[in-house]
C-alpha cells in the first residue's frame, strides 16, 4: 500500500482485506474487527467485555499483525505496579567506564496496540497508571516525560462474571475509552468452525502485513483532518443531550439516569463516524455512522440510579430508548 492515502479510497479496500485476514484466523468477530478498527483510526482506546475464552486475545494480535504494529498484553493482578505498565529507572554499568548511571527501561506500555487483560483485577493506583498514557500518549518516569510511538491504542479486557478480587474502573478512566464492545458467545456453525480450527495442526502464518504502519498513521491524519458534515455533528449532540436527565427527555433517562455522557462523548463518536466512514470507503461521515457507534460510546458513560438495579434497567436500554426516539 505505498499510494496516498486518502480516508476513503484507501481505508475502504484496505478494511475489507483487513477483515479477510482476520477472519482466517478468528471466526464471528466480523463487528468486534469493525469496532476495533475504527476505534485504532479515530485515536480512541476500546474497553473490551466478555467471558474468557473468547479469543478475544488472539484477535487483537490478528489486527497487529494486519497493520505492522507492535503488539504487547499486560495480565492485569492485584499485586502489579505501575512501574510494571510504564516501565521504571534502573542502575546500569557502562562498560568502559565502569560507572553506573540510571536508565529508563520501556515498560509494555510502550507499543502500538497494547492489551490490558483483565483491567479491573488491579487496584485503582495501578489502573490510573495507563489514564495518563492514554490521554496524553505519553509517561512520566522520575520527572522526565517518555513519549509513545504513533499509534497507540488501549484494548482492554473485562470479565463480566467474576466480582471477587475485581476494582470497578473509575468513571474518569471509562470516560477514556471510546467504545465498550460486548463479545457473545458464538453461532452454533461459528462455534464448530472455532473447534475444528483449534484442534487441527496450526497452518503457518507467512502472509505479509496489509498496511505499512506509516499508511495507518497518514490515515488517522487525513481522519481527523476531515471536516465533519454539520448533521452528523447536529445529531451527536442531540443524542449526547438525551442521555442526561433533565429537559425533553425519554421517559426512561429521567427516572434512571443519575448522568449522562458529557461533551467528550459527542467529539468521540463524530470521530469515530468519520473513521468509520473512511473504513467503508465512503467520502464523509453520515448520521447512519453515528447511529450505529452511538451504543458503543454511550453505554458505559451512563451513572444509573439505585432505581435502575431494583427495576433491572441498565445503561442499554436507557441508550436504545433514545435511538428510538
Amino acid at each position: 500500500m505505498t499510494a496516498t492515502v486518502t480516508p476513503s479510497s484507501l481505508l475502504g479496500p484496505a478494511a475489507e482485506a483487513i477483515r479477510r485476514r482476520v477472519a482466517d484466523r478468528i471466526v464471528g468477530l466480523t463487528e468486534v474487527t469493525d469496532l476495533l478498527l475504527v476505534s485504532l483510526f479515530s485515536g480512541g482506546h476500546s474497553l473490551l467485555v466478555g467471558v474468557p475464552g473468547l479469543a478475544k486475545t488472539t484477535l487483537v494480535r490478528a489486527v497487529a499483525d494486519a497493520l505492522d504494529l507492535s503488539f504487547k498484553r499486560i495480565q492485569f493482578t492485584p499485586d502489579l505496579l505501575p512501574s510494571d505498565i510504564t516501565g521504571a529507572e534502573g542502575l546500569v554499568d557502562d562498560p568502559e567506564t565502569g560507572e553506573r548511571s540510571l536508565v529508563f527501561v520501556k515498560g509494555p506500555v510502550f507499543a502500538h496496540l497494547l492489551l490490558a487483560d483483565e483491567i479491573n483485577r488491579t487496584p485503582p493506583k495501578t489502573q490510573a497508571a495507563l489514564l495518563e498514557a492514554m490521554e496524553e500518549r505519553s509517561v512520566t518516569v522520575g520527572g522526565v516525560v517518555h513519549r509513545l510511538e504513533a499509534p497507540f491504542c488501549v484494548l482492554a479486557t473485562q470479565n463480566p462474571i467474576e466480582q471477587v478480587g475485581t476494582y470497578p474502573l473509575p468513571t474518569a478512566q471509562l470516560d477514556r475509552f471510546l467504545f465498550l464492545v460486548n463479545i457473545d458467545y458464538p453461532a452454533r456453525d461459528d462455534e464448530a468452525r472455532i473447534v475444528k480450527m483449534t484442534v487441527s495442526p496450526p497452518r503457518p502464518d507467512t502472509s505479509m502485513p496489509l498496511v505499512r504502519r506509516d499508511d495507518v498513521l497518514a490515515a488517522r491524519e487525513a481522519i481527523h483532518d476531515q471536516s465533519a458534515p454539520t448533521g452528523v455533528v447536529a445529531e451527536a449532540v442531540r443524542l449526547a443531550r438525551l442521555t442526561r436527565p433533565d429537559g425533553d427527555v425519554p421517559d426512561v433517562v429521567k427516572r434512571y439516569v443519575e448522568y449522562g455522557a458529557s461533551p467528550r462523548a459527542a467529539q468521540q463518536l463524530v470521530r469515530a463516524a468519520k473513521a468509520r466512514a473512511a473504513l467503508r470507503g465512503v467520502p464523509a461521515a453520515e448520521i447512519a455512522d453515528v447511529r450505529a457507534l452511538a451504543p458503543h460510546v454511550f453505554r458505559h458513560r451512563l451513572v444509573m440510579r439505585p432505581a435502575a438495579a431494583v427495576d433491572g434497567i441498565t445503561a442499554r436500554d436507557a441508550v436504545d430508548a433514545i435511538l428510538k426516539r
